[in-house]
């Protein structure tokens, strides 16, 4: 295949399809529905048995299911709120159907009927089980079962669409995909290998399975159709990633090639030798800067491992080369830490660190944007500011991005495209304390390169963790006291700022204020998101000297903060709280060489799954390790921030429930790509909500 596929019939717009008008198209636009692949593709999330009538003697409370009888008695009642109620019996036994919103007409006709037929959940009432407002139909006469051997599918909808009317419309949709031709995007060698049935089969078990079918009452991800559609979806995923890589590395980057020994003379003027393996991960750095292609590098270590010297280094090499790197951090508070340290390092070398974050006045934001754009900033420090309109380099050519989880892809780029000219590309090295499990690695980062840094710097004493119960608070006061007696700091964190009736979780606020009744005697500060970044950058300033000796915070403090006197940390409603978050808070201290503690308090009946969260914390402190299990416990968008964000990451499949697929997935990527190429685009079109455009994820 020399050229790329054409547009196929999935890609055509629902309203080609029967009773699709401008109304029903407005509310299926509601829940993304506004091409025909749209339908295909939206699966149900259960199924109904309506093949089987159970006898009315044996129904069970609680389930839903089909019931066949003759109407003894249709009564209207006005027991506090108007319904009609119809008795219902055979020859096992007896039930009654209620309706609360009637007609007359309705009325009429189940008093004419003699026979009907209801499917709908049963409840408890007075004098016996009861269907409040079922599926029915009347009859004159005892009815058959419907002539159907397949499972009923319920489907996500909107206001104002009755599931009768969606699986109406998904119907017409896999008549008109069969009559056209849906194209078959996995090639034969790739659904042989793997097993898998072709497309139209696997749609078509799906919208309606068998009776006997294993996936009765909910979607059974592991039957070969689903199974199917999972691999095809990550297939399409791990393709556009892929394809990221093979555009990048067409492109075309500076070489980066030093003219003096600014490298040489930082790595002299540290305090401490570099770890085997920070070295390491600089000289597959230096490699990619050296070459003509761009890099697009992810570093991942641990909490405290040194991935800042690495993005240092990675600076020195690139301003030596006369370019400039951009570094951009989540949050002011990050950036800040990081301006402050590169300008501790690099300016007793003559490079000069502009730090570019919102709360800058206009008249700060002109002169290091003025820097920026004619070259006299070296190294410019930011947040999201740094991609804003406005700002532009002279000759950008390193961008390091810093807790990249946290941003999208979208944004990865868009910072990269400021140095961008008619013919180079700058490096990119982005950077990551969350150790991202091999499973996320091969899909959600495959245009990346990744380097590890699996040491700590010599002297780290691991953080002891202790799980207490919010009944011991006392005793942990009196914890924190002990240590502000020797001289050493703590941080007590919470959750949330106020005080909330919706969240149950420990407020910062409140706890500021019995921490200093508590801790009479000695200094206690209060740090959150709403403080005026002045006040923000006056606590954290008396914290690092020592002026505080208890810092109360919210997750703020997550990131960007160093104080390696502070050796305690106490997190309230830490049962609230993903492993990640926990170990990258736990990560504030132990940044010396002191004995550090952490307090993770819970309220005192926490989930199971928020026990075991604790308990790992408890046992472990390898944060590759606590990646992975947060992987299974919490999935992959919680891991990647894409879930909080409201980005969806996939149609139907999920990781880590679909790990296993993974390798196989990548080998299949591969193949299309190599053998089969036109097929790309088709895949990714098919599978992604925007045009085939992953960079929202």
């Amino acid at each position: 295949m020399d050229s790329e596929l054409p547009q196929q019939i999935e890609d055509s717009p629902v309203s080609q399809l029967p009773r699709v008008g401008p109304k029903l198209n407005s509310l299926l636009e509601k829940i993304g529905i506004t091409q025909i692949k749209d339908l295909l593709f939206h699966l149900p999330y259960r199924y109904e048995d309506k093949t089987r009538a159970v006898p009315l003697g044996s129904v069970v409370a609680g389930k839903r299911m089909l019931v066949m009888g003759q109407i003894t008695k249709v009564t209207e009642r006005f027991s506090g709120r108007r319904s009609l109620v119809v008795d219902i019996r055979d020859e096992t036994g007896s039930i009654s159907m209620c309706l609360f919103h009637f007609n007359m007409r309705q009325r009429e006709n189940l008093e004419r009927a003699n026979w009907i037929r209801c499917y709908g959940e049963l409840r408890p009432s007075r004098y016996k089980l009861q269907m409040i407002h079922p599926e029915y139909t009347v009859f004159d006469t005892k009815p058959r079962l419907p002539d159907n051997d397949q499972l009923t599918p319920v489907y996500r909808r909107a206001d104002g669409i009755s599931q009768y009317l969606i699986r109406t419309i998904v119907k017409s949709s896999l008549v008109v995909s069969q009559k056209q031709a849906l194209q078959e995007l996995l090639p034969d060698e790739v659904l042989e290998a793997n097993r898998l049935p072709d497309i139209h089969s696997a749609l078509q078990y799906v919208h309606a399975p068998p009776v006997q079918s294993a996936v009765f009452g909910t979607v059974d991800h592991n039957v070969p159709a689903m199974r199917r559609l999972i691999f095809e979806e990550l297939v399409s995923f791990q393709i556009a990633r892929k394809r990221q890589k093979l555009l990048r590395q067409s492109s075309n980057a500076e070489r980066m090639s030093p003219r003096g020994d600014l490298s040489s003379r930082l790595k002299q003027s540290l305090p401490f030798e570099p770890t085997g393996s920070q070295i390491k991960v600089i000289r597959e750095i230096i490699a990619d800067l050296k070459s003509a292609r761009p890099m697009l590098r992810l570093v991942q270590g641990d909490v405290g491992s040194g991935k800042t010297l690495v993005a240092m280094a990675a600076a020195a090499w690139v301003v030596d080369s006369q370019y400039q790197a951009a570094v951009m951090a989540p949050t002011e508070l990050l950036a800040e830490q990081h301006h402050k340290t590169f300008t501790q390092w690099f300016l007793p070398l003559g490079v000069e660190v502009q730090l570019l974050v919102g709360r800058l006045s206009a008249k700060e934001r002109r002169l290091v944007t003025h820097a920026a754009k004619h070259g006299s900033a070296n190294i410019v420090v930011g947040t999201h500011a740094l991609f804003q309109e406005g700002v532009e380099f002279k000759k950008l050519g390193l961008v390091v991005v810093d807790e990249q989880h946290r941003f999208g892809v979208g944004q990865r780029y868009a910072l990269r495209e400021k140095g961008i000219t008619d013919t180079m590309v700058p490096h990119q090295l982005v950077m990551t304390a969350t150790p991202i499990p091999r499973t996320l690695a091969m899909t959600f980062y495959a245009d990346l390169d990744v380097s590890s840094i699996t040491e700590m710097p010599p002297g780290r004493v691991p953080v002891q963790t202790a799980v207490m119960p919010a009944s011991k608070r006392s005793r942990v006061l009196t914890m924190v006291r002990n240590l502000c007696a020797t001289g050493q700091q703590a941080y007590w964190v919470c959750p949330i700022i106020d005080k909330s009736e919706t969240i149950e979780a420990q407020a910062a606020v409140e706890a500021h204020q019995y921490v200093t009744d508590a801790l009479e005697g000695y200094s206690v500060g209060l740090i959150h998101g709403r403080l005026k970044s002045k006040d923000r950058d006056r606590v954290m300033d008396s914290f690092r000297k020592g002026k505080i000796q208890v810092l109360v915070a919210t997750t703020i403090i997550e990131v960007g903060v160093d104080v390696p006197n502070a050796t305690l940390m106490v997190i309230e409603s830490s049962d609230r709280l993903g492993l990640a978050q926990l170990h990258q808070l736990r990560g504030r201290v132990g940044r010396g060489s002191k004995q550090s503690r952490c307090v993770l308090m819970h309220k005192d009946d926490p989930s199971r799954i928020a026990r075991e969260r604790l308990s790992v914390m408890q046992e472990s402190s390898d944060g590759f390790k606590i990646s992975e299990i947060d992987l299974k416990l919490r999935g992959a968008g919680e891991l990647l921030g894409t879930r909080q964000s409201g980005a969806q990451l996939f149609r139907i499949a999920e990781l880590p429930r679909d790990m296993e697929l993974i390798d196989e997935v990548n080998q299949a990527a591969t193949l299309i790509l190599d053998k089969n190429p036109a097929l790309a685009t088709p895949l990714i079109r098919r599978w992604t909500p925007k045009d085939g455009d992953y960079s929202s994820v």
